[in-house]
């Protein structure tokens, strides 16, 4: 199941083709094994506060957010190899390097999801 994802604040589409990962062999994977995440994916990670990089070929930015779906905190351009964390978070949004620069996203923003 794909969908889209916007940010409400700022009036910009973050990923037209994201999923979902809620089970736990799901969320373990990730991103991990794939060559390359292009423009427009998305993968929001459920429940999760902290993610890693280790095993990945390429950066990405992460986004994590509370149980509205309020930006709690950004990273971005994370390089494989790092973790980051975002305690209150339930969930994180993982999308391909730049999206966050480029869509101005930052925490305080409303975001939403919305079925393809």
């Amino acid at each position: 199941m794909q969908f889209r994802v916007t940010n409400t604040t700022r009036d910009a589409l973050l990923a037209h083709r994201a999923r979902r990962a809620t089970h736990f062999f799901e969320r373990l994977k990730g991103l991990i094994g794939r060559s390359h995440f292009d423009p427009g994916e998305g993968l929001q990670i459920e429940p999760c506060n902290s993610i890693h990089t280790f095993f990945m070929q390429f950066p990405i930015d992460a986004v994590f957010l509370d149980e509205g779906r309020k930006v709690l905190r950004v990273f971005s351009a994370l390089r494989p190899w790092q973790v980051v964390s975002c305690v209150q978070a339930k969930s994180v949004l993982e999308l391909p390097a730049g999206t966050v620069e480029r869509t101005g996203t930052r925490a305080a923003d409303e975001l939403a999801f919305e079925l393809c």
